[in-house]
C-alpha cells in the first residue's frame, strides 16, 4: 500500500470520530486521512480469514449512470460487457485511455434497466469523472451523478459475514450473493448492499448516505464483535488483497500498462465492436506483450519486499516490485511485479534486492493464498 505525496488538505471520512474513539492509527491515503490499523495488522488480517472484520471504505467513489442509453454508453466506456447484467447484478470492469492504459478498475452494478451504480477507487475519482463526462458530452440520453461526497461505505469481510448480516437485517434477510446488489430507501436517501469485497473472503460492502454512516457503523461493529471479529484498517486490507493477487490501482495498475499486461484479459471483451482502448489492445495482442504482472514468493527468510525494490536474474535488473508484503497467512514475503514474458512462468528463479541485499524468490501462480494452502 502506498500513497502519492500531495500538499492538498486531507479529506476525512464520516467515521473519523469513531476511528479516533477506537484508537485507530490514521495515515494519508489517496487524499484521505484513513485508519491503517486499530490493533495489529496481523491480528486484523487473521480476524478476516478466520471470523470477520469491518472496514471503513468511505474514501471510495460512487458514480451513478442513468438514462435510456446508459447501457450502450457504459459498454463504450468500459472493457466488460454490462449488457449481460440483469438488475441486481454487478461485474468487475476497467476504464481505459485511448492507448489501452488503465485509468481505473471498478465495479459496475445494474440497479434497474436504465440505471447503474459504479464503485471506483479513491485515488481515481477525479480522473474517472473527467473521462466519463468527456465521453458523455452531448449525449442527452445519459445522465451522470457523482455521489462520492455524500456517500459512505463499510465493508464486512470474513466467514462470519452472513451472521453479521443477520444481526443487522434479521434472520430472514437475504445475504447478497457474489456480484449482486440490493437497493433500499433510507432516512435520507438510498442504501446499496453489495456482494463484493477485496479480501478473497465471503462478505459484503454497504454504502449509505454519509449522514447515516456513524449509526450504521456502530451497529455493524457491535455485530462484528459479537461474532468474534475486529475493526480493521487499510494495512490488513492490503495484505488480504495481495494474498489473493488482487491488483491495487497506482501500484499494479496504471495508465502506462494495459489490462492484458496485468492479466485481466478475462474482463476485457474484445468481441464488443467498440470501446475506448480496444484498437490499442488488439494491436498489443497481435504484437505480443512486453511484460506481464507476475506473482513472486520469497523462498528464504527475508525482510518484506516493498514497492520499487529491484528484481534480478543473473545479476541483471529485470523489473521492480509493484506490491509486496509479508504474508500473515503464509509466513513469507510475497510480491507482484511486471516481468518479461519469458521470466513469468511458475518456478522461475529470481532475486529481490531488499535494503542492498539479494534474497532468492520464485515465480508462483496466483492466488498466493487459498483455503487449501492457507
Amino acid at each position: 500500500m502506498s500513497d502519492p505525496v500531495s500538499s492538498a488538505p486531507l479529506q476525512r471520512s464520516p467515521l473519523h470520530n469513531v476511528h479516533l474513539e477506537l484508537g485507530g492509527r490514521l495515515v494519508p491515503f489517496a487524499g484521505w486521512e484513513m485508519p491503517v490499523q486499530f490493533s495489529s495488522i496481523v491480528d486484523e488480517h487473521k480476524a478476516v480469514r478466520e471470523s470477520v472484520g469491518v472496514f471503513d471504505i468511505s474514501h471510495m467513489g460512487q458514480i451513478l449512470v442513468s438514462g435510456t442509453e446508459a447501457e450502450s454508453f457504459l459498454n463504450q466506456a468500459l472493457t466488460n460487457d454490462c449488457s449481460v447484467l440483469a438488475p441486481g447484478q454487478g461485474q468487475y470492469s476497467l476504464l481505459l485511455n485511448d492507448d489501452g492504459g488503465v485509468i481505473d478498475d471498478l465495479i459496475v452494478y445494474r440497479t434497474s434497466p436504465k440505471e447503474f451504480f459504479l464503485v471506483v477507487n479513491a485515488s481515481r475519482i477525479a480522473e474517472d469523472w473527467a473521462q466519463l463526462e468527456k465521453l458523455a458530452h452531448g449525449n442527452e440520453e445519459v445522465e451522470l451523478a457523482n455521489a462520492s461526497a455524500v456517500t459512505a461505505g463499510v465493508a464486512v469481510q470474513g466467514p462470519r459475514s452472513a451472521a453479521v448480516c443477520r444481526h443487522l437485517f434479521g434472520v430472514a434477510a437475504p445475504f447478497p450473493p457474489r456480484n449482486t446488489i440490493f437497493v433500499a430507501a433510507s432516512a435520507s436517501g438510498f442504501m446499496w448492499l453489495c456482494g463484493t469485497g477485496y479480501t478473497g473472503e465471503e462478505g459484503f460492502e454497504f454504502f449509505m448516505p454519509a449522514t447515516e454512516a456513524e449509526g450504521w457503523f456502530r451497529k455493524i461493529l457491535a455485530a462484528v464483535k459479537e461474532e468474534g471479529g475486529l475493526p480493521c484498517g487499510l494495512g490488513a486490507r492490503d495484505t488480504l488483497r495481495l494474498e489473493m493477487g488482487y491488483p491495487l490501482n497506482g501500484n499494479d495498475l496504471s495508465p502506462e500498462r494495459t489490462p492484458l499486461q496485468a492479466g485481466l484479459g478475462f474482463f476485457v471483451k474484445l468481441d464488443k465492436p467498440k470501446f475506448v482502448g480496444r484498437e490499442a489492445l488488439l494491436n498489443q495482442k497481435e504484437a505480443g506483450l512486453p511484460d506481464k504482472l507476475t506473482a513472486l514468493r520469497m523462498t528464504t527468510a527475508s525482510p518484506p519486499p516493498r514497492p520499487h525494490y529491484p528484481i534480478l536474474v543473473g545479476g541483471e535488473n529485470v523489473g521492480e516490485v509493484c506490491s509486496g508484503t509479508q504474508s500473515p497467512s503464509l509466513g513469507c514475503g510475497i510480491a507482484m511485479a511486471y516481468l518479461p514474458p519469458h521470466l513469468s512462468a511458475p518456478g522461475t528463479a529470481l532475486e529481490v534486492e531488499v535494503r542492498g541485499r539479494r534474497f532468492p524468490a520464485e515465480v508462483v501462480k496466483k492466488p498466493f493464498y487459498s483455503k487449501k494452502n492457507g
